[in-house]
């Protein structure tokens, strides 16, 4: 609890200080509301103990629809720490105390599912900002799950962004898959019980659970890039493709486990190229 404290006393200043310029930013379309936001995180990371490592690369400087599987809501903590990036949540996560507002602030895409109008306006706006050159995450499970496995990606919203971007725009668009593995919880590697431990999913009650990763101290994760699936595809060919290469990365990183995470890597010509360890600052 006494982490907790120290987290939070150090999370609310940093929080105050950046957030009027980032409304500024936002107002103004000034080019750091991008990048503000990655700097928050990176510093909300190392505050926390995340220590990230990142494997491969992402594809270009251009727009591209991420397609990854969701663990966490530290998750979010995690990728935006990594690149500058907005993110498509359920319409849900908007009314959620302090979480909504830095959902809005970071420019989040809310899904209604309820409602099939208000879905086609949000896709609309996916494939409009993409358009324009953006990064969007798609949490392509549609939920959260206990980092032990990937469900099923869901086809449908991947469908119906295809279809807000049409078979050609102005922007090539890139789909690339992306793998989110926690590998180390408190310098020891991760078991399904410390998996669940970091992972927030079914029922689990949000506050308690954000207060418990907050008091836990180090934690290690792995993100890992697939390579780009061409974004004219088939619907369920990206889905099925995507969910391969994201299983295919989580069982890789689950078997590098923390002392991969961890261990320094020798310039050599045998170092994949792109591998990297995170140490947001």
């Amino acid at each position: 609890m006494i982490r907790f404290v120290l987290v939070i006393a150090c999370v609310v200043p940093l929080t105050l200080a950046l957030l009027p310029v980032h409304l500024l930013a936002l107002r103004y379309g000034w080019r750091i509301q991008r990048t503000i936001p990655q700097l928050y995180h990176r510093i909300v990371c190392r505050l926390i103990g995340v220590r990230i490592r990142q494997v491969g690369r992402r594809h270009g400087d251009g727009p591209v629809l991420i397609l990854a599987n969701h663990v966490s809501w530290l998750d979010i903590c995690v990728i935006s720490a990594m690149a500058p990036v907005s993110f498509v949540a359920k319409s849900e996560v908007a009314g959620w105390p302090v979480f909504g507002a830095l959902a809005k602030w970071q420019r989040t895409v809310f899904i209604d599912r309820q409602a099939r109008q208000r879905t086609g306006e949000a896709t609309a706006e996916i494939g409009g900002r993409l358009a324009d050159g953006e990064a969007i995450v798609l949490f392509a499970e549609g939920t959260s799950s206990d980092g032990s496995r990937v469900l099923p990606f869901r086809s449908a919203l991947i469908g119906a962004v295809h279809h807000a971007l049409g078979d050609e725009t102005a922007t090539p668009i890139s789909v690339q898959p992306m793998a989110v593995t926690y590998t180390g919880f408190g310098g020891l590697p991760i078991g399904r019980e410390l998996r669940e431990r970091v992972a927030w999913y079914g029922d689990a009650e949000l506050i308690p659970h954000f207060i418990g990763l907050l008091s836990a101290g180090a934690i290690d994760v792995t993100v890992s890039w697939g390579e780009p699936i061409p974004h004219t595809a088939d619907r369920k060919a990206i889905a099925r493709d995507a969910e391969i290469s994201v299983r295919r990365m989580c069982e890789a990183a689950r078997r590098a486990g923390v002392r991969g995470a961890l261990a320094p890597r020798p310039a050599t010509a045998a170092a994949p190229q792109g591998d990297a360890q995170l140490e947001p600052t």
